[in-house]
């Protein structure tokens, strides 16, 4: 009777701790192939441990700069589109323009649209502008399709904010810039780094638009998929296992920082 007690009050979280361990499994075990040294190029099996594969993670210099140019192109779009999408959360939540309706319908028609759409249509309009396909068509085309979810996660952020912080410090003679610096920027900044962090992974994870739209430019994803004919290096499992740990280290310190505050 205990244990089926225990087991009622507690279900809800072992069923989430239940989910979450399943989700987690594939990053461990990327995590655990970035330890394994293995029999073969093209075999996948735990063989045996070494740390070489962290000693250096380049296992040629066609696979580093990849992921340099990945970095690049995250950090650009990743920018621009947490720029835009910034102010065009706070223009939807503060302002609220005629048609708010429609903005809303786009923002999400973009959510939604299939990445194969998506990267079709940004190379028929490449084309037709006579645009040469490389780096910067790829920064445009990350950036498309980014700044709708930096604007949903920052619109969740402002509507959930109380807004007579603000008027509180108005009243105490705080100027619109004053509050803006001192209230608005660090209540919504948790927001705001969760986006980027957001619009970052989605640029750097993304393969079919990357592929319509990058000409000759080879990033990361590509250099997996292209890789994987010949047999996908090890040092590719630690390059992925350092940004998953990048970005839980982020998320964290973020969550530490908010919950001081």
């Amino acid at each position: 009777m205990r244990i089926s007690r225990w087991l009622a009050d507690r279900w809800v979280l072992i069923v989430a701790l239940l989910v979450l361990g399943y989700l987690a499994l594939p990053i461990l075990v990327v995590a655990g192939l970035s330890l394994n040294r293995p029999s073969s190029r093209l075999s996948y099996d735990f063989n045996e441990f070494t740390l070489d594969n962290w000693r250096q993670p380049c296992a040629t210099s066609d696979m580093c700069d990849a992921v340099l140019r990945s970095v690049r192109i995250g950090f650009l779009a990743t920018v621009i589109a947490t720029a835009l999408g910034t102010l065009l959360a706070f223009a939807l939540v503060r302002h609220r323009p005629r048609g708010r309706s429609g903005i809303n319908i786009l923002i999400f028609l973009s959510m939604a649209t299939p990445e194969l759409v998506l990267g079709t249509s940004l190379l028929a309009l490449f084309v037709s502008a006579g645009v040469p396909q490389g780096f910067w068509t790829v920064v445009i085309a990350h950036v498309t399709f980014c700044v709708s979810f930096v604007v949903v996660t920052v619109r969740a952020r402002l509507a959930g904010m109380d807004r007579r912080l603000e008027e509180a410090a108005m009243d105490l003679y705080a100027n619109q810039w004053q509050t803006l610096r001192r209230i608005t920027l660090p209540l919504v900044l948790p927001g705001i780094v969760a986006a980027a962090l957001l619009a970052f992974s989605l640029s750097f994870d993304d393969f079919i638009v990357t592929n319509f739209n990058a000409g000759t430019t080879v990033t990361f994803p590509m250099y997996v998929w292209g890789a994987a004919q010949r047999g996908i290096p090890p040092q590719v499992n630690v390059i992925s296992t350092a940004m998953f740990a990048l970005s839980l280290l982020l998320t964290a310190l973020t969550t530490l920082r908010s919950r001081r505050r």
